[in-house]
Parts: structure tokens; C-alpha cells; sequence
């Protein structure tokens, strides 16, 4: 018996209950129709870091595809295997544009999970836009001065810190015969706040190993003319140069020092001498140059040899770079396969303090905060490929001292 006018209260009962049912019914159908996790990634693939982004690409499709051959990864959520799908955004080099490339994957792309662009500047925006979306973001090639002290909570980080890679070339002089040591070495670091930040990294280890540099000056940005400063180090007799630069300005100082006649038995570069197109540039002229990298071809772990030999195989020459990458793929797989979810909370609690062994660059363990570092590497440039000279490994190759160029 109802009162007349008066809804009846089974009625008003359903009425409350059928719609958080029917909601619950849709989010049940639409976590059973999710077939694929998806991963995005903004990626530099115009602009000055697009050589870099292409190669980040293809290593991270290669790691999507070694996953995808075996089925793809295990969900407890789901009770089955998901495969990965990689989808990427053009962030065009820029820092003011990742933002809107992470807009669109996380709005528009629905990703569940994100992996890293390239350098610095790039990637704190992007973590600066996890941290607002709560979008777990897998970061390498980013200073962790840089990362560090933003204390993100969404982000994890794996690579080398500036301080490290700056003792390197100390390191390897220490191995060298007494006379093969530089007696008079030069600084030569880009006039910018990378180049200032290891140009106090490279001085404070030069106090520590005993070495005073003969010429230490400001490098200008993309200047056409370097001869007054070659000519200065000429001398000043210097014997060996550390150099931090772009490519381009890295292959015109090169340039400048053999039309001058600058003759040093040691040159070492960071940021420009490990690209391609410094060699392409240069020729047999970039032999005995060392460059900076991130990985190797050379290390002993567990499918190194057959990635080298994909890329080497497409492109026809050799990279420094795609092992990082590649690892930033297979520390994010391994952490969603641990935490059996795609769920960025769930699988960021698997990064942060955990450790990760047999990837391509070596087992890598993550600090509390998310951190993870390894050592940067230094290889020597000898007909067109890289070889490792820094990490020292059992059998590597044996370090050439350069001659000066007219007796090449």
C-alpha cells in the first residue's frame, strides 16, 4: 500500500541502485575489452635532438617488439598476458613543447604508462607533467642535478652524473706509460650552463689528479671562426684538450686545428663528438677522437651483441646511445610484469628502490627516491666505429695515442 502522490519506495530504491550499477557493469566491460597496455613517448623526432630521437625510437620499438613476440607480459589484474603498444608524440626538441606532446598521449591517447624523451631540459618538463597527471614517467639522458632536487614523485631516473663522467679522461690517464700522460692539457667547454656545470667537474678532478690546465676559456656557440683560440693553445703547447660542444661546432674546431697545425696526442669530447654526423663530417680525420656515450656495443651483458647488430645492420653504423634507451624500455617492462598491473602507482613502487639485473646496460639498482646511475662511457673513434675505451673491459681495445697530422 502506497500514500497517493508518493513515490514507492522499492521504485525509489532502483532508481538509486540501477545507475551505479549500470556504471559498474561499464567499467567491467571496458576493462575486459582492454586488450594492449599503451605506452607513450614524446620523442624529439624534429628539431636539434632528431638524430637522437629517431635512434630513441627505434630502440624503444625493438623492445615493444621483443616483448610483443613472446605474447607480451603477464597481468595478474587481467589473469593473462597483454601485449604493449608504443605510441609516440613529436615534442620537435623543445622543452615548451613537451608539454602539450604529453597533453595529447595522456588525454587523447589514453596511455596507461609513459617512457622518456631525450636530455635535460626535455625531460623535466615531462616529469613536471606526470607529477600533474599522476602518469608514471620512465626517465634517462637527464642530469640528475636537474631531477633531483624537483623530489617527483611520478618519474624515475637512470643515468650518469655530471661529476662521474668528468673523471673519466682522468681516470683513463692514469692507466696510460708516463710519457703518453698530457703534460699540458686545454679546457675547451661551450659557453652555456651544461658547459660551465662540467667545466667545474672537469677542474675539480683535474686538482684531485694533480693536473693544471695551460688553457681553460669560455668556447663560443656557433661561431665560424675559432682559429684565434686554436692558435692560442698552439702556444701555449698544449698536449691534450678536453671539449664540450655541438656537433657542429665540435667538427669545425676539429677542422680549424689541423689548418693550423695544432697537434695534441689526446682529444676527448662530450655532447658532439659521439654523433654520427661528426664523423660522417670529418672522415679519417675523427680517427683517434674520443667520444662520451651512455652505452656500448662492447658490454658483456645479455643481448648487447644482437642489438648492435640490428642497428647496425639497418643504418650501417654503430650508435653510443641505443642501449640506454633500450634499457629504459626493459626497466619499464620488468616493473609492470613485478607489480602484475599497468597501474602507474603500482608500477612505480617497483622502481623506486628496486633493483633490475640483465639488462643491456648491466644490472642497475634504484635508490629510494628513484634514481639510478652507471658510468658514462668513452670510446675511441677508429674507421667509422666506436671502440671502448672507458669502462675498462677484459679484451677491449687498446687505446692510440694521436700522431700529429701530417704524419697520419
Amino acid at each position: 500500500m502506497t500514500m497517493k502522490g508518493k513515490t514507492p519506495l522499492k521504485w525509489l530504491a532502483l532508481a538509486i541502485v540501477l545507475p551505479a550499477l549500470c556504471l559498474m557493469l561499464a567499467n567491467t566491460t571496458m576493462a575486459a575489452e582492454k586488450k594492449e597496455i599503451v605506452v607513450g613517448a614524446p620523442l624529439s623526432l624534429t628539431g636539434m635532438f632528431a638524430m637522437t630521437g629517431l635512434e630513441q625510437r627505434w630502440a624503444y620499438e625493438q623492445a615493444f617488439a621483443e616483448v610483443n613476440k613472446k605474447g607480451g607480459i603477464l597481468i595478474k589484474d587481467t589473469g593473462k598476458k597483454m601485449p604493449l603498444k608504443l605510441v609516440v608524440a613529436d615534442d620537435e626538441s623543445e622543452p615548451a613543447k613537451v608539454a602539450a606532446a604529453m597533453e595529447k598521449l595522456i588525454k587523447m591517447d589514453k596511455v596507461d604508462l609513459m617512457l622518456s624523451t631525450h636530455s635535460g631540459p626535455l625531460n623535466v618538463a615531462g616529469a613536471t607533467v606526470a607529477e600533474k597527471y599522476q602518469k608514471f614517467y620512465m626517465i634517462t639522458t637527464c642530469w640528475p642535478f636537474l631531477w633531483e632536487p624537483q623530489k617527483f614523485k611520478w618519474s624515475a631516473l637512470f643515468f650518469f652524473d655530471a661529476g662521474g663522467g668528468a673523471e673519466v679522461p682522468f681516470k683513463i690517464w692514469a692507466t696510460l706509460p708516463e710519457k703518453d700522460r698530457p703534460k699540458k692539457p686545454a679546457l675547451v667547454m661551450e659557453d652555456s650552463l651544461d658547459g660551465k656545470g662540467f667545466g667545474e667537474g672537469f677542474k675539480a678532478h683535474a686538482k684531485k689528479y694533480g693536473y693544471t690546465f695551460a688553457v681553460d676559456e669560455p668556447w663560443a656557440i656557433g661561431a665560424k671562426d675559432y682559429s684565434s683560440q686554436v692558435l692560442k693553445m698552439k702556444a701555449a703547447k698544449v698536449d691534450a684538450m678536453l671539449l664540450f660542444g655541438s656537433p657542429t661546432d665540435s667538427v669545425t674546431l676539429v677542422r680549424q686545428m689541423k689548418e693550423n697545425g695544432l697537434n695534441v696526442t689526446y682529444l676527448h669530447g662530450w655532447k658532439g663528438t659521439w654523433a654520427s654526423e661528426f664523423y660522417d663530417a670529418l672522415g679519417k680525420d675523427a680517427n683517434y677522437i674520443i667520444c662520451d656515450g651512455f652505452w656500448s656495443e662492447d658490454y658483456p651483458y645479455p643481448g648487447v651483441k644482437e642489438l648492435a647488430k640490428k642497428y647496425n645492420e639497418k643504418y650501417k653504423k654503430h650508435s653510443v646511445s641505443i642501449g640506454a634507451f633500450y634499457a629504459n624500455a626493459q626497466i619499464l617492462f620488468a616493473a609492470i610484469e613485478r607489480a602484475g598491473s599497468y597501474d602507474s602507482a603500482k608500477v612505480r613502487d617497483q622502481i623506486f628502490g628496486g633493483t633490475f639485473k640483465g639488462t643491456v646496460m648491466g644490472d642497475l639498482k634504484f635508490k629510494p627516491n628513484g634514481l639510478a646511475l652507471f658510468e658514462s662511457t668513452a670510446s675511441q673513434w677508429w674507421d667509422a666505429k666506436q671502440m671502448l675505451v672507458y669502462p675498462f673491459i677484459k679484451g677491449a681495445w687498446k687505446l692510440k695515442m694521436m700522431p700529429p697530422w701530417g704524419k697520419r
